[in-house]
């Protein structure tokens, strides 16, 4: 089961050796950039160059196929181009060096992730359809390429978080590739960070699933329910205490599924599958109100009805996974 489920999910997938040695040589970039066989991904406001000769964003949105079959045999490719294409950059990050062997670059090719100004990325590439969303593309990209968009995503956004030391304020120096960054004042080492998040599927006594539906979303948007860990909380004990919290059903017996990362903007999404209490198998839903606004038990004929079905996660999330896990296969639904 938890293999099936893990290669359903988009974002974990990944062909690279991300090389941590490498990242403390000195003048690591200035090495890298003068090797011709260097490969950089260019990323702009949280989008990335799609290699030329590809149909645009919208229409690979439009045509995502789930990862567990076969990709066609034009899927989308990221563009990774020579170091000398990118004369300027924010930011760069070793990312490691490619293991795949499928690629148009041989294994062993050094990977680098440039964070670009928009005049930058309007001089590498002035068309904006080639700058392509990873929630659009992920399931669509090989293995290399959404394990390299999820990699530089996670880590940018750490990047922007973290520009100041938390504990004096001064300006932090980036280090060991774009892997830390360092306080010149207190003389201390930031390393980025994930925040654990849990998302669970949840069943009653009749094999139906519970979904609910956020207060920031649009009418008839329901996913699976989710939330943080708290600080000295288990993975199993923030299942029964949000599932609790965003819909009063109390939930036994919390098995993992497996895990995704999610960098929108720097999440681990730890999936799992509950039962209901049997001996609260009666009580009433009761959505938060604030952050849940609607909580409501869906059978499969419920979702696969025209009349019926919610909009559910796309193709992109652990949510949807889950969902099509529970179901039994692939749910030919409307998603969001």
């Amino acid at each position: 089961m938890l293999k099936t489920l893990l290669t359903e999910l988009p974002l974990s997938r990944f062909e690279i050796d991300r090389d941590h040695a490498t990242r403390a040589l000195p003048n690591l970039f200035e090495t890298l950039w003068a090797d011709e066989t260097t490969r950089v991904l260019a990323v702009n406001n949280g989008k990335a160059l799609l290699a030329s000769g590809h149909a645009s964003e919208t229409d690979w949105a439009r045509d995502a196929q789930p990862v567990g079959g076969d990709l066609p045999a034009e899927h989308p490719k990221l563009a990774f181009v020579p170091a000398s294409a990118v004369p300027s950059f924010e930011l760069r990050i070793y990312l490691g060096f490619s293991i795949s062997t499928t690629a148009v670059e041989p294994v062993g090719t050094r990977l680098v992730a440039a964070v670009l100004s928009d005049e930058a990325a309007h001089d590498l590439e002035p068309d904006e359809s080639r700058w392509v969303n990873l929630r659009n593309v992920a399931s669509t990209l090989d293995d290399r390429d959404a394990g390299a968009f999820t990699e530089t995503l996670g880590i940018m956004n750490w990047h922007r978080s973290h520009t100041h030391c938390p504990r004096c304020g001064a300006a932090t120096v980036v280090e060991m590739g774009g892997w830390v960054r360092r306080c010149p004042v207190q003389d201390i080492e930031i390393f980025p960070r994930t925040d654990p998040a849990i998302i669970v599927g949840i069943i009653d006594a009749h094999d139906r699933i519970l979904l609910g539906s956020n207060a920031l979303w649009e009418n008839n948007r329901y996913s699976l329910l989710a939330g943080f860990v708290e600080p000295g909380e288990s993975l199993e004990a923030a299942v029964v205490r949000e599932v609790f919290e965003e819909s009063g059903v109390r939930v036994v017996d919390p098995q993992y599924l497996g895990s995704q990362p999610w960098p929108f903007p720097a999440s681990l999404m730890c999936g799992f599958l509950a039962h209901v209490d049997p001996a609260t198998a009666d009580s009433l839903l009761l959505p938060d109100g604030e952050e849940i606004l609607d909580v409501r038990w869906f059978s499969r004929e419920d979702l696969t009805d025209p009349e019926r079905a919610p909009l559910l996660p796309g193709s992109a999330s652990i949510a949807r996974s889950i969902i099509e896990h529970w179901y039994g296969g692939p749910i030919a639904a409307e998603t969001w």
